[in-house]
């Protein structure tokens, strides 16, 4: 063996996500500074960060009193669509959340970029939101957290991680290239097991948050699953106009 060579070898093999790519540890910060920020805030400053970012179902009601006495307009009616995602129920939740990012958003932020991973994040949280709107009509209850986003990130992931010589498949590849293997198309992909079974499992564990929110404790509310789920279905489908890595072309 040559020793000369071995710190070169190491550096090479070395996973990227025990070195966390810069905008997953931006993100982390932003969300625990946002949390950290509320503590300190009166009870009616918060309330009022709540109206102006959080996601009201409410907003898109056709009673026009509820409508009415919500602040921000026809903008805060586009952008809560997102900054909800900022916001977290109480230290649990962030964490929870923070865990799951940081295992899933890495991953997919190594192999989109920064810019990317942006966009798919706000796109995948927008879709949450959207679905939760759909199964909350009218609900003057806001909607808070990450799990959205977080979610397309697992559904994305899933896309590339089972591939063979991908971080989670057959002859994994070492270093950067594990997160930078060809996605097969969607549907190639749902005859592999290991995807199928993550499928699976992910949505009976959301089938079961809907059927026990009541029971999960959170002092802020109950899970938000419909909106993990389009977060999920959103990450699964739209992965392909994120990706930068193709597949080879054959001749």
């Amino acid at each position: 063996m040559n020793y000369q060579n071995f710190p070169l070898e190491a550096e090479r093999r070395r996973e990227p996500v025990f070195n966390l790519p810069p905008v997953i540890v931006v993100l982390c910060a932003v969300l625990i500074a946002v949390h950290v920020v509320r503590q300190f805030l009166s009870q009616e400053t918060d309330l009022n960060v709540l109206l102006w970012t959080a996601f009201l179902p409410a907003r898109y009601s056709h009673v026009p009193v509820l409508n009415g006495l919500l602040p921000g307009g026809f903008a805060a009616d586009v952008w809560t669509f997102v900054t909800y995602a900022f916001l977290h129920g109480d230290a649990m939740h962030l964490a929870v959340n923070l865990i799951w990012f940081l295992a899933f958003g890495s991953a997919v932020a190594w192999r989109f970029g920064a810019v990317r991973f942006l966009a798919f994040s706000a796109v995948t949280a927008a879709a949450g939101s959207a679905v939760h709107l759909a199964t909350h009509l009218n609900d003057i209850a806001p909607l808070v957290g990450a799990s959205a986003a977080i979610s397309g990130a697992m559904a994305a992931a899933v896309r590339f991680a089972f591939e063979a010589g991908g971080p989670l498949g057959a002859w994994r590849n070492a270093g950067p290239e594990a997160f930078r293997v060809p996605a097969s198309p969607l549907l190639a992909s749902l005859r592999n097991r290991q995807v199928l079974v993550f499928l699976g499992v992910w949505f009976l564990l959301n089938f079961l948050f809907g059927a026990t929110s009541a029971l999960t404790g959170y002092s802020e509310g109950t899970i938000a699953w419909e909106a993990h789920v389009g977060g999920f279905v959103a990450g699964l489908l739209l992965f392909p106009l994120f990706d930068p890595v193709r597949r080879p072309t054959l001749h």
